[in-house]
């Protein structure tokens, strides 16, 4: 089927042309006509199927039609990357047309996301994050909203996103189409649903999930510590092309990160304390081969379009099935080929049963030839997360010893008062009140520094000299030396004091 029994814009087919596309996946197939018809849409459609233009080309069809200056079409995304992904998208989409995208997300300035807002971008795709923080403002109206897109909507709700997503529905109007498209079906999803569309057109709900055909998977039984060696062997030996290799922690990240620099391979990093910059940086350098291995989280395990990616490689074992499935469809997209490798430690092969029995199958073990799995690696590659915990709180327990000694001294001070001899430099004695003439010296009789119990009266027929408390200091002296007087006026005083 060509993409022309769509009946679509011929300035969109031009750009589905240029994009080289020639006959719509299944997705596309099933998705596109509804959509085109104005009805709701709640597709299960696993990564990787070409759901993006899915929902973009009926919505740019529809959108040419109409007066521009308002947004009329929202699509929410779980992550950065994969709203700027959706923005170039659309705007390769719609290259022939005078249509507009913008992307709304975190970790980067809201001056050119306002604009937006205000010039009546045709298309925002936003985080719920970020476009609730735009909510704040006045600007920020989407009452001419025709369309709303929730992509990869159980991602979104295992990062937390359901009650942001919620309130985002508040400022939108009710009366709107919305294509709804997740990767699985969880509880509360299938409870969105029904709360979002109207009599929708349903497409491959009871799909099991599964991975793409053309990934060819491998396992490979390693011991923990010595996973860092066995990929940088693979790599060494050319097993492994350009790759994206997932960590279960982004502590985990960092640390193969560091090892990978340290044995010279070019790599980047990407997760969630990753700035917006460095993030953009990472993936635009990994998809230019400026750095052969992305390391990073799940952050990337959905949506993130890399083409004629060569291998996916699965350092930790995902816990669930879903994140298998995700991880390893960043490869053999759009019906091409490629590995996913899997190392598994001995405490892993739990979560492995349960990846093999969502998948149906068994997969291969391999034994890296010449690799020495007997070698004890110089140093660690991470200190476990129970002695991480121990050393956390011997830390705090030390910190805490500390503070309470020191308080402890300071009570002392305050009860003990400090010796008859009074400090030098002029500071306070405990539970004492100073007087001074009105030449700014120590009255006769008096010292400047007085010890417990010690309280000298003034000079006889000393002027000035006040006994009230609060109005003069004992032993307080300004910087420079000089005692406040009666008048509170500092001046210098005798040789100790300067």
């Amino acid at each position: 089927m060509p993409f022309s029994v769509f009946k679509l814009h011929p300035d969109l087919v031009k750009g589905v042309k240029e994009l080289g596309f020639t006959r719509p996946t299944p997705i596309q197939e099933q998705a596109i006509p509804p959509a085109l018809e104005g009805r709701d849409l709640l597709a299960c459609a696993m990564t990787g199927s070409g759901k993006t233009a899915a929902f973009l080309l009926p919505i740019l069809h529809r959108l040419m039609s109409k007066p521009r200056g308002t947004t009329r079409a929202l699509v929410l995304t779980p992550t950065r990357e994969l709203a700027a992904q959706i923005d170039e998208h659309l705007r390769q989409l719609a290259v022939h047309t005078p249509l507009s995208g913008a992307a709304v997300f975190g970790g980067v300035g809201m001056g050119p996301q306002e604009h937006a807002f205000r010039s009546g971008a045709d298309v925002i795709i936003a985080t719920p994050g970020r476009l609730l923080d735009h909510f704040k403002q006045p600007y920020a109206k989407l009452s001419g909203l025709e369309v709303l897109v929730l992509d990869e909507a159980d991602r979104m709700l295992d990062m937390g996103f359901l009650p942001d997503i919620k309130r985002v529905l508040k400022h939108l109007p009710p009366k709107r189409q919305t294509l709804f498209f997740s990767a699985t079906m969880p509880g509360p999803i299938q409870a969105l649903t029904r709360e979002l569309l109207h009599n929708p057109a349903t497409i491959n709900l009871e799909r099991k999930s599964a991975p793409a055909i053309g990934i060819r998977q491998a396992l490979y039984p390693v011991r923990e510590e010595l996973k860092p060696a066995l990929f940088v062997e693979l790599m060494r030996r050319g097993d492994i092309g350009n790759v994206i290799v997932f960590t279960r922690t982004k502590h985990r990240a960092n640390r193969l990160a560091d090892y990978l620099v340290k044995e010279g391979i070019p790599n980047a990093k990407i997760h969630g304390n990753r700035s917006q910059a460095q993030r953009t940086e990472a993936l635009e350098g990994f998809k230019s081969g400026r750095y052969r291995c992305l390391v990073a989280t799940d952050i990337v395990a959905r949506g993130i379009d890399v083409e004629q990616l060569e291998h996916v490689v699965n350092f930790d074992v995902p816990h669930v099935p879903e994140d298998y499935i995700h991880r390893v469809g960043r490869t053999a997209r759009a019906d091409a080929t490629g590995d996913a490798f899997t190392f598994v430690a001995p405490d892993e092969e739990g979560d492995l049963s349960q990846i093999e029995r969502a998948i149906g199958k068994r997969l291969p073990r391999v034994m890296v030839q010449g690799f020495d799995y007997a070698s004890k690696p110089a140093q660690r590659f991470e200190v476990p997360i129970a002695e991480r915990i121990a050393e956390i709180r011997a830390r705090k327990a030390e910190e805490r010893k500390r503070a309470k000694e020191k308080a402890d001294r300071r009570a002392s001070q305050g009860a003990g008062g400090s010796p008859a001899s009074g400090r030098s430099g002029g500071g306070r004695s405990a539970g004492t009140s100073g007087r001074t003439s009105t030449g700014g010296r120590p009255a006769a009789g008096g010292s400047s520094s007085r010890g417990p119990g010690s309280a000298p009266r003034p000079a006889s027929g000393a002027p000035g000299a006040r006994g009230e408390a609060g109005n003069a200091r004992s032993g307080a002296v300004r910087r420079g030396g000089g005692q406040r007087g009666s008048s509170g006026n500092s001046r210098p005083g005798p040789g100790p004091y300067r």
